[in-house]
């Protein structure tokens, strides 16, 4: 059981992290208000290693979509993928659930829907679907198969967290201005639910619509990524 806490105490610190600076570039009143992209993806950089202190005892996967691609090349063992996953969907909604709670005087104040909805989960900049999946695909491979290159290489004791932050960060950057990013179910899915469950002033829809994009892209490239990772590395 305490692997499974540890995914779920990393989840909900992630995504209180991430979706948390969302919310303070983009609510009224916030101080951090109109931030900006690069406060946004810094601060998920920095969510992802706090993320991965806070989990290191299960292995600090915090990304079903991860956790089955390594069960999917032999690196995890299936028995525990679905505890894992559920333990990282329990936790994204809890740490969605704690921004709502933390922002709290802000959401009747802000007017804009669209705003709300993105504090807790993606959407895309242009609609258009296949392209959007094909977006998740690519930035959910680079992430895989980053994890497992940077996996291979000799570093000083403690890097490893770093260079998988700073891995987050310039895929941030350079790739998640099409589709904001998810590379990860849980991250978008559960904080989703969360939208559509809490009693959030004039929250207007969940966009059920585009929900299925950041899960079933993620799912696919971190699965080629995987894949490819043992092609060229081996094992």
């Amino acid at each position: 059981m305490s692997v499974y806490l540890s995914e779920f105490l990393g989840t909900m610190v992630l995504i209180l992290l991430g979706d948390g600076v969302v919310a303070g570039v983009l609510l009224k009143d916030s101080k951090a208000k109109d931030g900006g992209w690069i406060v946004v993806t810094l601060a998920w950089g920095l969510a992802v290693l706090m993320g991965i202190y806070v989990a290191s005892k299960s292995g600090a996967h915090m990304n079903p979509a991860l956790t089955i691609a390594l069960a999917a090349i032999g690196k995890f063992s299936w028995a525990l993928v679905p505890g894992y996953v559920l333990a990282q969907m329990l936790g994204a909604f809890c740490g969605a659930t704690l921004v709502y709670l933390h922002y709290l005087p802000h959401w009747r104040g802000t007017a804009d829907q669209g705003a709300k909805l993105a504090v807790f989960c993606t959407g895309p900049a242009v609609r258009s679907l296949p392209a959007n999946l094909l977006t998740e695909v690519i930035g959910t491979f680079v992430l895989v198969f980053g994890v497992l290159a940077i996996g291979t290489n000799k570093m000083v004791e403690g890097f490893g967290p770093l260079a998988v932050s700073l891995l987050v960060t310039v895929i941030g950057l350079s790739l998640g201005g099409p589709t904001g990013y998810a590379i990860n179910p849980a991250r978008d899915l559960a904080p989703r639910l969360a939208h559509a469950l809490l009693p959030i002033p004039g929250k207007g829809g969940s966009d059920w619509g585009y929900a299925s994009i950041p899960v079933v892209g993620p799912l696919v490239g971190a699965l080629l990524g995987a894949f490819v990772y043992r092609a060229v590395f081996g094992g």
